[in-house]
Parts: structure tokens; C-alpha cells; sequence
């Protein structure tokens, strides 16, 4: 699902339901990360497992010896020299996506349950213009929960501006344009994040957007943005 969204230079591993569990749940974690769920709750400490193990396999197709994979700053993943990638789970999904340093700058991905945001959640990550944008997609194509897809692009954004800038990026410092390909009833499309804050420098220049896909499948919607290098 998410490797759909990505450019070919980027390797993506994914654990559906309890599938991936099966397949990903039981492998070992490094000393250094079973110390991090010692006493985590079975939900995080299977989460916690089965993202890192798709790490690990995305490492292995690169052909890069895998290694622990420990929180940041800010818990964003600290990956190894160079590397950049991003990680996401959510109830049912696991994923991560990797990439060589030297051919993105930046990777960012969310998944999320196809499903109406929590009341009130909406009206603290959406921009007037946003929220305004999103009544009008819904009466376009109601059978996307636009509210949740807003939200895992504005998750995307961040993933992708954290390692370039080491700031934090509040939800109101982007405004996101989202877009359907093709006719209604298709599931998938594009966004645009327009940086409403100094954007990054990536090789000499600033960075004003990021550009995204998006696609909804399996009753989760993704969201990946790619950073290039300038």
C-alpha cells in the first residue's frame, strides 16, 4: 500500500492485521530496545515489534546489516548513517520505509484507520481554509473520510520536516491542499503542504511545500511525501 506511494528508490515493508503479526510479532528485539518495553502493555510492545522488524527487512533489501533502532529526539527513529526513512502503526497496520541518504533527502508516512476523526479533533489540526476545503471534497466524494486524511498528511509533513530541521512543526504551520485522481468513486490522489513557517534548507535551498500521495485501501488510509535532494 504504501510503497504505491513512493518513488522506486525507496524500500517499503508492511504487516497487515494479524497476518503480520504471525509473520513479524515474534522477532527478536535488540537488549537496548527490549529495555524500551520492558513494561510496555502487550499492544504497544507488539507495535513496538513488528514495526521495528519491518525496519529491519527494509534494511536487508538495501543490503544494509540491520541494527537496533532506537527513538530520537522527539521519539522520531534514529536511523543509521546513511539512511532516512519513516515509520507508522496503527490498530491493524504496521510499515516502514527506508531509502539511501544520497538519494532523498527526506521520507515521511502515515497510516490511519478509514474512519471519522474523534469529535473535536478536526477543529485543532484543520485551518479555516482546510476545514473549508474538506466540506467541499465531502460533498465531491463522500465515501472518503476526508477529516482522517487530513490529519495523517499533516502526520506525513512532519515525519518528512523533523530530520531536515530538527523543529517542531505545529499543526496550523501547514496548510495541505488535498486532491482525487481520477473519477469518484476512486481512492487515491495527491496534496500539496504549503509551509506556513521558514521551510527547510535542503541543499542550499529553502524549501517552501512538500508534495504527497495518498490512497486509501484495506479500510486504512496512507499518506507518504519524498523530499529531494536540490
Amino acid at each position: 500500500m504504501i510503497e504505491e506511494l513512493l518513488p522506486a528508490s525507496v524500500v517499503a515493508v508492511e504487516a497487515f492485521g494479524e497476518e503480520g503479526v504471525r509473520e513479524f510479532g515474534d522477532a527478536p528485539l535488540y537488549p537496548e530496545e527490549e529495555a524500551l518495553v520492558a513494561r510496555a502493555v502487550e499492544k504497544r510492545r507488539r507495535e513496538f515489534t513488528v514495526v521495528r522488524a519491518c525496519a529491519r527487512r527494509a534494511m536487508e533489501k538495501l543490503g544494509v546489516p540491520p541494527q537496533p533502532l532506537l527513538p530520537g529526539e522527539r521519539g522520531a527513529p534514529q536511523w543509521q548513517e546513511g539512511l532516512t526513512g519513516s515509520m507508522t502503526h496503527c490498530a491493524g497496520y504496521c510499515g516502514a520505509a527506508l531509502v539511501r541518504a544520497g538519494d532523498l533527502a527526506s521520507v515521511g508516512i502515515d497510516a490511519e484507520p478509514h474512519e471519522p476523526l474523534p469529535e473535536g479533533v478536526l477543529s485543532a489540526v484543520a485551518l479555516p481554509a482546510e476545514a473549508e476545503r474538506l466540506g467541499r471534497l465531502a460533498v465531491d466524494r463522500p465515501e472518503v473520510h476526508w477529516d482522517r486524511l487530513l490529519f495523517s498528511a499533516k502526520e506525513s509533513v512532519y515525519k518528512a520536516w523533523f530530520p531536515l530541521t530538527r523543529k517542531w512543526l505545529d499543526f496550523s504551520e501547514a496548510d495541505i491542499d488535498l486532491v482525487a485522481d481520477g473519477p469518484a468513486g476512486s481512492a487515491h490522489g495527491a496534496f500539496r503542504a504549503r509551509l506556513l513557517v521558514p521551510g527547510p534548507v535542503v541543499g542550499g535551498r529553502r524549501i517552501g511545500h512538500f508534495d504527497g500521495r495518498w490512497t486509501v485501501q484495506r479500510g486504512l488510509v496512507a499518506t507518504a511525501i519524498t523530499v529531494q535532494h536540490t
